[in-house]
């Protein structure tokens, strides 16, 4: 069975609001990236945003929270509505082919299924709704 994991984008303040959660639901990070870990020529990250956060987790129970920090040249956030993504982690491959094909069907495709810069299978789209989903499968979790 595939586990739904919610992920929040925040303004600059996603280290912050993430901390107070871990002091909240007891636990610790599983995953800490900054934009600056994965600047390279492809990916410019201006000096004022490098450690903001790119991913972070927070795993309660058998989920996870996650979120990141949105980059200002995307704009700010509208933190009243269309903040955050459903993110599915996939027991297999195959599960989340399956999950990515049948969700996205009629939708909008962002980032297709493929290997990420931080090593899961990843892919991401709006459904035919409007809803925002990240499917993922990482190996190294399971």
């Amino acid at each position: 069975m595939a586990l739904i994991n919610p992920h929040i984008n925040f303004n600059g303040n996603a280290e912050e609001a993430f901390t107070f959660y871990k002091s909240v639901f007891g636990g610790a990070f599983t995953k800490i990236i900054r934009f600056k870990d994965l600047a390279s020529a492809e990916f410019p990250v201006a000096a004022h945003e490098e450690n903001k956060i790119m991913h972070i987790a927070l795993p309660i129970g058998k989920n996870t929270l996650m979120a990141n920090d949105v980059p200002e040249i995307l704009g700010k956030t509208n933190e009243n509505e269309n903040r955050s993504k459903i993110v599915i982690s996939a027991e297999s491959k195959e599960e989340a082919d399956h999950l990515f094909n049948g969700l996205s069907a009629g939708g909008a495709i962002e980032m297709p299924m493929e290997q990420s810069p931080w090593g899961s299978y990843f892919g991401m789209f709006r459904d035919k709704y409007g809803i925002e989903w990240m499917i993922e499968f990482d190996q190294n979790v399971r």
